[in-house]
């Protein structure tokens, strides 16, 4: 078992990394008291291997001072934990226009004339937990996909889990637009399989409807062109730190011209290399 203790500046990001660490399979305990970090260490060792990875969010700036974080990380050696740290800090105009964003008081505020003032007070209280920090990360700046991937480099033994998805869904307007749809593309102007008998009774799903519905020109147009613009925004959604893209097709009722799109986009998408899945929300309705 393994003890990572983070700390750092207020403001700068320590309980948005213990977040992004309990998705990489840490357990984490955000604003863990020093003076019981000894007995929490004595309790995940008794547990034999069921808490292999730990991760604490502490305030090194307590009233006792620095005595108190150095006499428990003694104690940690002598239960034979072995810990490291993690500083987390950001520049002070980041945390400054950090706490203006969220109004939330600065713990060093009411001691300290100005919100500048009090990051900088902080940020030399805290050197001595700096000095002795294995890691350190600067989140001036950071988004949520540059944090992960910044911990997974950093941290022995860690792997990035996440891939990022996309996720097609045929729906039908008549039922309403998926409520979590982050884009909408209405296919209402494709030939209409419903006014054809011997098609009406079958699905987007049939090779005989796809055929109908995309064989022209503007349907094989309208195939690349959202696989060239999926292909595009891809990485930028990756890039802020989101994990599927949902794109909704939608045409009537949710059975014909949409489940054809959707299914030829899934195929695309599974051909290009990525994990892509296809839901056809209303195919039975109607």
């Amino acid at each position: 078992m393994e003890f990572l203790i983070i700390s750092g500046l207020s403001g700068a990001g320590k309980s948005r990394v213990a977040d992004t660490l309990e998705d990489l399979d840490y357990y984490c305990v955000d604003n863990m008291p020093v003076a019981l970090l000894p007995r929490f260490a004595e309790l995940c060792l008794a547990t034999r291997g069921r808490y292999d990875r730990v991760a604490l969010v502490v305030d090194a700036r307590e009233r006792l001072g620095f005595e108190e974080l150095f006499r428990a990380l003694h104690q940690l050696r002598a239960l034979n934990c072995p810990y490291r740290i993690l500083f987390v800090e950001a520049s002070c105009p980041a945390i400054v226009r950090r706490y203006k964003e969220t109004r939330r008081p600065h713990p060093l505020s009411g001691e300290c004339s100005s919100l500048e003032d009090a990051v900088k007070r902080e940020t030399e209280l805290l050197r001595p937990v700096r000095e002795c920090a294995d890691f350190i990360i600067d989140t001036t700046g950071f988004r949520l996909s540059r944090l992960q991937k910044e911990l997974c480099r950093i941290l022995p033994g860690v792997d990035d889990p996440y891939t990022f998805g996309i996720r097609f869904t045929a729906f039908g307007f008549k039922y309403g637009i998926p409520m979590d749809a982050d884009l909408v593309f209405d296919v209402r102007f494709l030939p209409n399989p419903f006014y054809e008998e011997a098609l009406r009774p079958l699905d987007g799903l049939d090779e005989r409807v796809a055929d109908y519905v995309l064989r022209r020109a503007p349907g094989q147009e309208l195939l690349q062109r959202l696989s060239d613009l999926i292909e595009f925004l891809l990485p930028q959604y990756a890039e802020e730190g989101k994990r599927e893209l949902v794109v909704a097709i939608g045409c009537t009722g949710g059975r014909h011209r949409s489940v054809a799109v959707a299914n030829a986009l899934t195929e695309a998408a599974l051909r290009a290399g990525h994990q892509a899945r296809l839901i056809c929300r209303d195919i039975d309705k109607g």
